[in-house]
């Protein structure tokens, strides 16, 4: 489980951390930065997936142009803070497979618009912080002279890797390519023993298990063909990962149970009829009445629901799921509902997830679990940039949502002057 992320020079973050837990709750107002959060964990999910920094910003694309990985939002030069020509990210990990009792890996990229215009790789870290290795796994050291002769330095970044503990003191010096993290270059080498290679491939693992839903229902709607098992990032291929999960009898009765309670739908099974001219799959809904009803007759935030059903309760989940404003579409009096599946699913420890949202009614009802990873961004009154606080460290916060519920500090902005309170910046959030 990601137990932190670090952003420094991030888009408007100077150094924020975000602290998460099985379900985490990031709350804002508009333009204050909580979708940049959501692009530094695309930033990390890209690394994971091991592809080139300039791919991971710009975009990926397969034959024939097919885009394989959608960029990071905004121009090259504005992934980096302003004013700066690097950042960095750092995630904390906790009992990754019982294998370890925690991991770091922090990454910094530079970017130069003035000259080549490219990122690269400026440090690179890896460590077991619970003191299983009592060493890194490899730490990067571009000052410390090359022992190989390379042909262009320019091409590439030493790093230090300790093969023993004996060795730690010197360790080993090897080459990679700066416009790729080493952490994906350097997983098989000779010199890394079993424990090492079982941390990087640990750490690769949960950077690429991630899941970043954009749901909309003229997707979901869509029919799919036969074998997909996979919910698509919109909510593509719903019915045939309803399919599966029906397969399963215990999954079955857990899905039916929680869509009607989740929809004023009186459901009681689900169908999956065939287009006899396609052969793709359908999904529609059977009432307790007899009376059947297709997707494309479905309301939106029933649809949203039976996705996120399908993310949180499929057979292969992902490890963290990156919802935003997971409250669009969905009725005020059905969000306890939502939450009580997000909160029941998460708190098995297999699965994590983070969401934005702007409702009150959400915050209102989260559990006091969630409440310990539930934060606010805000930018500073008198700059662009943003800072990440816990709720539950800000004044007096335990005894006001007590007594006044968290939804109304919310709507009410004290969250946003409490924020600068604690900070002892004493101007009003938003004066010129």
């Amino acid at each position: 489980m990601i137990t932190s992320l670090r952003l420094t020079n991030f888009k408007n973050f100077a150094d924020e951390a975000l602290r998460m837990g099985p379900f985490t709750v990031i709350v804002g107002a508009n333009a204050s930065g909580k979708s940049n959060i959501r692009d530094a964990f695309r930033f990390l999910h890209g690394i994971g997936r091991g592809y080139r920094l300039a791919e991971i910003a710009g975009g990926k694309y397969g034959a024939g142009g097919h885009v394989e990985w959608e960029q990071i939002r905004g121009a090259a030069d504005e992934i980096v803070r302003l004013g700066h020509s690097r950042f960095d990210l750092q995630v904390d990990m906790e009992n990754a497979y019982e294998l370890f009792e925690s991991i770091r890996y922090r990454i910094s990229v530079g970017h130069e618009p003035a000259e080549s215009g490219t990122f690269r790789v400026l440090r690179e870290l890896l460590r077991d912080t619970g003191f299983v290795l009592t060493d890194d796994v490899y730490t990067t050291h571009p000052s410390l002279p090359d022992p190989v002769r390379l042909q262009d330095d320019d091409t590439h970044l030493l790093i230090r890797m300790a093969k023993t503990k004996r060795q730690r003191k010197y360790g080993y010096r090897v080459a990679v390519r700066p416009d790729q993290p080493a952490l994906t270059q350097i997983r098989e080498h000779k010199w890394i023993v079993r424990p090492q290679k079982h941390l990087a491939a640990i750490t690769v693992h949960t950077l690429n298990d991630m899941r970043f839903l954009d749901l909309s229902p003229s997707s979901i709607r869509k029919s799919a063909f036969p074998g997909q098992t996979i919910l698509g990032d919109s909510g593509e291929n719903l019915p045939t990962v309803l399919k599966e999960i029906c397969e399963d009898s215990h999954r079955r009765k857990a899905l039916i149970e929680w869509t009607r309670e989740l929809t004023p739908m009186d459901v009681k099974d689900f169908e999956f009829p065939k287009d006899q001219t396609t052969g793709r799959i359908q999904l529609a809904f059977r009432e307790a009445s007899g009376r059947t009803i297709s997707a494309y007759s479905a309301s939106d935030g029933t649809l949203r629901f039976l996705a996120m059903l399908a993310a949180l309760l499929g057979t292969n989940p992902a490890g963290l799921y990156v919802f935003e404003e997971i409250d669009n579409g969905i009725h005020p009096s059905r969000l306890h509902l939502l939450l009580d599946l997000i909160e029941q699913q998460t708190a098995k420890g297999e699965i994590q997830v983070v969401t934005t949202t702007h409702s009150p009614e959400l915050l209102s009802m989260i559990s006091d679990r969630t409440f310990q990873n539930t934060s606010v961004v805000c930018r500073r009154p008198d700059t662009d940039d943003a800072v990440i606080r816990p709720i539950a460290e800000l004044p007096n916060a335990y005894d006001l949502r007590k007594s006044q519920g968290l939804g109304r500090l919310h709507t009410g902005g004290w969250l946003e002057t409490a924020v600068w309170f604690s900070d002892g910046d004493t101007s009003e959030p938003g004066a010129e």
